[in-house]
C-alpha cells in the first residue's frame, strides 16, 4: 500500500466517524439534538406570537371601552 493509499483511507475514517457522530449510530447525533432545539424554538415563538396576538385585542377593547366612557 502506498502511503498515498493510507493516508486516503486514515482520512476516510476521520470522515467516517464524524458522519457518525453528526447522524448518530445508535442513539440520536448532533443533528437530531440540534433540529429538536429548532423545533422547541418554533414552539415558543408561536407562542409568544399567540400571547402577543391576544395581549393587543386586550388592549384594544381596553382602550375602546376608555373610549365609549367618556363620551
Amino acid at each position: 500500500m502506498t502511503d498515498f493509499e493510507t493516508r486516503v483511507l486514515s482520512e476516510l475514517t476521520v470522515l467516517k466517524l464524524q458522519m457518525e457522530q453528526l447522524m448518530g449510530g445508535m442513539q440520536p447525533g448532533r443533528l437530531a439534538n440540534l433540529e429538536q432545539r429548532v423545533e422547541l424554538h418554533e414552539l415558543y415563538l408561536q407562542r409568544s406570537r399567540g400571547f402577543a396576538g391576544a395581549f393587543a385585542v386586550l388592549l384594544t377593547l381596553v382602550y375602546v371601552a376608555i373610549d365609549y366612557l367618556r363620551r
